[in-house]
């Protein structure tokens, strides 16, 4: 016990207590078997002090709830403290006091006695119970083990401390030693001062250790990054004055200075708008003020060479010489007249009115025709620097435009870069599968060309990097596409768009003759003397090893056959002439892969040759239909489009309305199901331009008379049986041609079209145009006498068969269970 015999009594009984000097604390709180040195300035902490030095009477050490009050009242001080006794004190020459104090117990304050001249209260000692718990003893080792961690981390905690805590066994004494050691708030040590039980003291020092020891690794993490970071820009501060320092030895200019007064120079010397002048002179003023070590000098040294490397009012020179480039296109390409008229006239009217803008042209056409190697010849013709730029994939709008200076590897879009490329502002610029962009969450790249290809805007083409106005208007723009449905309309509005067809048999042999050959003997290091096509030969190649409208796969064969040659010459002698006729093609390029002419060899019933259009160029389409028993449905089959089964369902509505003129009951279509099937299912087809073909198939098949094979059509059928213009038709009688068709059905509307297909076709094929169908099956019908087919063309127009009985059962007893072909539409 700290206390003697001055106890007070209390006259009623209650709790007594020991009349001891309060020693107010700021910003500390004294826990019991600790010594604390502190400094004393206030007269009544002095007197306090002095008087329990006097008297050898223990002081209670209590802190303050608010350490910036300079004399506080019993009610901003805590209840609970500590009964120290001061071990010793010393009085400073500035009137200040230096005590060292040492803690004994626990104490509670039970009332103030006085406060005049310094604070004295009535307090009783707090006694802590003894409990050795299996849970004191687990707390104990996790507060020991938690501590030894701590240390290790904090550094702060002397060697020593860490061994004498691990010996301590009572486990009061072992929380208040550790306590004094942990950075933690006034508040929370009040509070573990004011825990008796000791496992509710360990328990919550447990918690304030554990989120302390977070707090230290958190920090360990920081400072071991900040270390890391410190260390590599030092070498790198100290690898780059070594390299100053040789550079002094040796004489040499400060290289950071020396690039930004070239690039001063270059800006003197380079000729560009005024605004991008002020923008490059702004950036270089910005260079100059900044770290040549820094990330954001290398930006702006980027973003000056682009400036400085692009031909702002650099051109060549076209060529005007109407001649040369009509010469230099012939050369270059067979065909193709409407391109090569649309660049004569280009010139034509640059040599009459001077500098006019580029022409922003897009080539349409089937694979393999030639609409990038054009862009090429264009060039040549025309004097210009060439690039060419794929937009095959592409699906980023900043591809075209650029990205902002603020990202990472930020560059200028193809568009600029291709210029650059250049070197030139009016190159010929092939903007290649402009079909094949599509979009994603980063934007639409074909709304991005509407500016690029607009010559009313392109003269200030604003690209984000460079973020200044470029002139485009000097571009010749070239695009190409194997379609116009994937291109937005506003798109294909910017552009002159020049349909290019496929090539006929005698262009392919010509250009096999004149181009591929020699292309591939030289390819294949073969002399002209080492090998010789024959025309047959070549023709056997088109007809048998390739089917296409271009000429690519006729040249990758070409390539093989001249690769077997080589060996030959290789193995034998190197001056042996090796002749490639249309009965060896067999020995180089194996079995023929496709039949010459898809035309069935004889007439058939229910099968009709159409033609159709894909992006390939055209193809011959045979339609195919067949009566069974059934209930009157209608089977498609072939992997039809919506738009070719309404075509069918078209035709089989004008076949039952016109049943009377083809001898056919009116009831027919009662007793049996009709099937119609395009071969080659796995292919998908649609289109409305088949109409005229199922018509024909399906009166065919009804009547049983057989369709011609030499002939084929294409046309849209209506409900009253007219035929509706179609689209493609150049492709689509190359293809009957390709095929061996003779006779073509054509609709009357489009025999406008007829001009552009070649005069060596129209030779070989004949073109009738039809109006209805009546025209077509007279035509395509293998009919002895037409008139008596069509009963002389008389028509019943009334609605007589409306009153006649439905047949009983709808079908015959016998073919009552009869099951249907398949369960497509039901037209009953």
């Amino acid at each position: 016990m700290l206390f003697r015999n001055d106890k007070t009594d209390k006259k009623d009984g209650g709790a007594a207590g020991n009349v001891v000097p309060l020693l107010p604390l700021r910003e500390l709180i004294v826990f019991p078997h600790e010594v604390y040195p502190i400094f004393v300035g206030r007269n009544k902490s002095i007197k306090a002090l002095e008087a329990a030095e006097a008297s050898k009477t223990p002081i209670l050490l209590v802190a303050q709830r608010d350490a910036k009050v300079a004399d506080p009242a019993p009610t901003d001080l805590y209840a609970v403290g500590t009964l120290g006794v001061v071990v010793q004190l010393l009085r400073l020459p500035d009137g200040t006091v230096k005590a060292l104090l040492e803690g004994k117990k626990r104490a509670r304050v039970l009332k103030y006695v006085s406060d005049a001249e310094y604070f004295r209260v009535e307090a009783e000692e707090i006694e802590e119970p003894a409990d050795r718990s299996p849970e004191i003893e687990a707390l104990m080792r996790a507060v020991v083990s938690t501590f030894d961690n701590f240390a290790r981390l904090n550094k702060k905690v002397p060697p020593e401390t860490v061994a004498s805590i691990s010996t301590v066994e009572d486990p009061a004494f072992l929380a208040d030693k550790i306590v004094g050691h942990l950075g933690i708030k006034l508040e929370d040590r009040q509070a573990l001062l004011e825990s008796i039980n000791p496992a509710e003291r360990l328990e919550k020092l447990l918690g304030f250790m554990r989120s302390e020891l977070e707090i230290l690794e958190v920090e360990k993490r920081i400072r071991s990054r900040v270390k890391k970071q410190m260390e590599k820009t030092s070498k790198e501060y100290y690898l780059n004055e070594q390299m100053r320092a040789i550079q002094k030895e040796l004489g040499e200019k400060d290289e950071f200075k020396n690039e930004i007064q070239e690039l001063e120079e270059k800006l003197r010397q380079k000729k560009m708008p005024a605004e991008a002048r002020e923008k490059c002179e702004r950036e270089i003023k910005k260079l100059k003020m900044m770290s040549p070590m820094s990330a954001e000098a290398t930006v702006v040294r980027n973003y000056l060479d682009w400036f400085l490397a692009l031909p702002w009012f650099e051109y060549t020179e076209d060529k005007l010489d109407i001649k040369e480039a009509e010469r230099v296109l012939e050369e270059d390409h067979n065909g193709l007249e409407k391109v090569k008229q649309r660049i004569l006239e280009y010139l034509a009217v640059e040599t009459l009115v001077g500098q006019m803008k580029g022409p922003i042209l897009c080539l349409v056409g089937p694979p393999g025709v030639g609409k990038t190697s054009l862009g090429k010849s264009v060039a040549r013709a025309t004097g210009r620097k060439f690039v060419r730029v794929s937009l095959g994939g592409v699906r980023d709008e900043a591809e075209i435009r650029g990205h902002r200076r603020t990202y990472i590897g930020a560059l200028p879009g193809k568009v600029i870069q291709s210029i650059r490329k250049a070197g030139s502002s009016n190159p010929v610029m092939l903007l290649d599968e402009v079909d094949k962009m599509s979009t994603d969450f980063r934007g639409d790249p074909s709304s991005a060309l509407l500016e690029v290809l607009d010559p009313e805007q392109n003269c200030t083409f604003n690209d984000h990097y460079l973020d200044c106005d470029y002139d485009l208007s000097k571009v010749m723009f070239i695009t190409t596409a194997n379609t116009l449905d994937r291109i937005p309309r506003p798109l294909q509005d910017r552009m002159e768009v020049i349909r290019i067809p496929g090539y006929t048999e005698a262009e392919k042999l010509n250009i096999a003759k004149k181009y591929l050959f020699k292309k591939q003997l030289e390819a294949n290091g073969l002399k002209p003397e080492n090998a010789e096509f024959s025309d047959g030969a070549i023709l056997g190649i088109i007809r048998h090893y390739t089917r296409e409208a271009g000429v690519r796969n006729l040249e990758r064969e070409m390539a093989s056959i001249c690769r077997k040659v080589a060996v030959e010459v290789v193995k034998t002698d190197r001056n042996s002439r090796i002749k490639v006729s249309s009965s060896s093609l067999a020995k180089y390029l194996g079995p023929a892969k496709f039949r010459f002419g898809t035309a069935e060899t004889v007439p058939q019933v229910g099968v009709a040759t159409g033609l159709a259009w894909t992006e390939l160029g055209g193809e011959l389409l045979n339609v195919e239909v067949t009566i069974v028993p059934g209930r009157g449905k209608l089977t498609i089959t072939g992997q039809l489009g919506d738009v070719m089964q309404e075509s069918a369902q078209a035709a089989l509505s004008y076949v039952r309305s016109r049943a009377h003129v083809f001898g056919l009951d009116r009831r027919f279509y009662h007793r049996i199901d009709i099937h119609i099937h395009i071969p080659e299912g796995a292919t998908p087809k649609d289109g409305p331009s088949a109409g005229i073909t199922l018509a024909t198939a399906m009166v065919s098949a009804l009547t049983r008379i057989p369709v011609r094979n030499d002939l084929a059509m294409t046309g849209e059928i209506t409900l009253r049986g007219r035929v509706l213009p179609i689209g493609g038709l150049k492709e689509k009688v190359l293809a009957a041609h390709r095929g061996g068709i003779k006779t073509v059905l054509i609709p009357k509307e489009n025999a406008k079209d007829i001009e552009e297909i070649s005069p060596l076709i129209l030779k070989a094929v004949t073109l009738v145009q039809v109006e209805n169908v009546d025209e077509v099956l007279r035509h395509a019908l293998v009919l002895s006498d037409p008139d008596a087919f069509f009963k002389a063309g008389k028509e019943e127009n009334d609605l007589a068969f409306l009153s006649e009985p439905e047949p009983k059962g709808g079908i015959d007893a016998d073919e009552e269970d009869e099951p249907a072909v398949s369960p497509p539409t039901h037209l009953s």
